[in-house]
């Protein structure tokens, strides 16, 4: 496994990679000793090129692991597209399992590849929700996205990504 460091307007970033592929992205206390490969150089590129405001979509070669579930979450959060948000309702009808909700947070709150995988873009029905990070980091990515965010009431409908009517299922 290779792994970098990475220091980002939200603090530092660990990138792990294997076999070519990007298995994770998280927030660390400190940097440790790097053993970068392409992978996490890409990676690492791409993010700086995020916090820089010149890139809303990545193009990385990911191998998250988790669980069936979890992987077709992590999948859809990839659609949500720069600059919009969903609710955790939204983002289970979704997966069409409409009912699990809680599910869907947990597997959310278990996403590997912070950012790439936009967890940051799932808020509450009534407002801004959680992350695993924490609610000031949440903020700073979504105003990096120049998405308004009220505290106190729901989001801007403008806002709002409707993702299309046909999905994988599970």
């Amino acid at each position: 496994m290779s792994v970098r460091y990475l220091q980002s307007p939200i603090g530092v970033l660990r990138l792990t990679a294997q076999d070519g592929k990007l298995t994770g992205i998280t927030l660390t206390d400190r940097a440790g000793e790097d053993d970068p490969d392409p992978a996490t150089d890409r990676a690492a590129a791409q993010l700086m090129e995020y916090f820089d405001g010149k890139r809303k979509e990545f193009s990385l070669e990911t191998a998250p692991q988790g669980t069936p579930f979890q992987r077709a979450v992590w999948k859809t959060l990839a659609a949500i597209p720069f600059g919009k948000v969903v609710t955790y309702g939204d983002l289970a009808q979704a997966i069409g399992r409409p009912t699990a909700c809680r599910a869907v947070a947990n597997a959310v709150g278990k996403n590997p590849l912070l950012i790439v995988f936009p967890c940051h873009r799932v808020v509450a029905a009534n407002g801004l929700g959680g992350f695993t990070g924490g609610l000031p980091i949440k903020r700073t990515l979504l105003r990096l996205e120049r998405v308004k965010i009220s505290e106190k009431t729901a989001f801007s409908e403008k806002f709002f990504f409707t993702f299309p009517a046909k999905r994988d299922t599970l």
